[in-house]
């Protein structure tokens, strides 16, 4: 399972409605939080997720309105938060920036957290056995832009009704069938996985990306995925708009969809010109299966089941909206 928060989606500059470009992707124990513009740490503040395990930042590019909320994010850390260490990946000259910015936040003093630069190349960044992030090159303005596949891998599920059918006990050694490893049962007799396991299942894939210029290039890295987040600035109206500033319009997000096979889109980096609606409504001319990110929406993707959206601080910040009727703030004492 994945799930995906956005903490903002406006384009450029925030809107009364929406913040500016970030996003967080929950899997297992991972947490990644994908870009950091301006105001990032207050959304996840309210949010109700809070800063734990938040040590993991992708950059998608370097252009302020995705980078600047990173100098207060890592005060926050140093002075407040039990985060001993940033890991931030991202491509050279992004990374060149947030240096400089660092630079500006912390003066000659040294930093309270641990900042590890990461460059990215395209390939495998995070692997174990059951996950594995990828980054792939996107053109968006002659920056280094990246996109970021988050894949479960493939597996073939244990069948507890053929483990029970030839007696195997619960407990480590069907631990052991399921990870793929032959198992001797308290009789002798040896168990092999091929016996338990049923036929590979392709895991589940979400491919997300910041800005871009074109979708061309994006075909093969969206083939057949899950789920694809990507920007929609502007409409088909303004294609020349868009084309000069190396933006997509919502009939080029969708076109890739429809190219790639995608199950889901959702299409996010929204200019504060168009309503959610005018962007959903030429998206799904093109590509039904479109929804609009607004900020504070979290999309659970389970495997076999219909992409589920709900307002995140529902469902994760009850506790925190109680103590703000109450008239209480949460966050770091001080």
């Amino acid at each position: 399972m994945f799930e995906l928060v956005f903490l903002g989606t406006s384009a450029s500059a925030p809107s009364a409605q929406r913040g500016l470009s970030a996003a967080l992707v929950l899997h297992r124990e991972f947490r990644f939080l994908i870009d950091c513009g301006e105001g990032t740490q207050r959304q996840i503040l309210r949010s109700g997720l809070g800063f734990k395990r938040l040590e993991r930042i992708l950059l998608t590019h370097g252009h302020l309105d995705h980078i600047l909320g990173l100098g207060g994010l890592a005060s926050t850390f140093g002075r407040w938060e039990a985060i001993e260490q940033m890991e931030i990946y991202g491509g050279a000259l992004a990374l060149a920036r947030v240096r400089e910015l660092m630079r500006v936040v912390f003066g000659p003093a040294e930093a309270r957290v641990n900042i590890a630069y990461r460059p990215v190349e395209p390939g495998v960044l995070l692997e174990d056995d059951l996950f594995r992030l990828r980054a792939f090159p996107v053109e968006h303005r002659r920056t280094e832009a990246l996109g970021y596949s988050f894949e479960e891998k493939a597996r073939r599920p244990f069948l507890p009704e053929k483990a029970a059918a030839l007696g195997v006990p619960f407990g480590p050694i069907r631990r052991d069938l399921a990870n793929g490893r032959a198992a001797t049962l308290p009789d002798g007799r040896v168990i092999q996985p091929d016996e338990v396991l049923g036929p590979e299942v392709k895991g589940l894939r979400l491919v997300f990306v910041g800005d871009a210029g074109r979708v061309d290039d994006l075909v093969g890295e969206a083939a057949g995925a899950d789920l694809l987040c990507i920007e929609a600035t502007y409409t088909q109206a303004e294609a020349d708009v868009a084309a000069a500033f190396g933006h997509l319009t919502a009939q080029q997000a969708a076109w890739l969809a429809r190219e790639a096979g995608v199950k889901q889109l959702v299409l996010h980096h929204i200019s504060r010109r168009y309503s959610s609606k005018e962007i959903l409504d030429e998206a799904c001319q093109g590509f039904p299966e479109t929804m609009v990110a607004r900020d504070f929406d979290l999309f659970r993707l389970v495997k076999q089941k219909p992409l589920e959206r709900e307002d995140v601080r529902q469902q994760r910040g009850a506790a925190a909206q109680a103590g703000r009727l109450r008239g209480e703030e949460p966050g770091p004492a001080g």
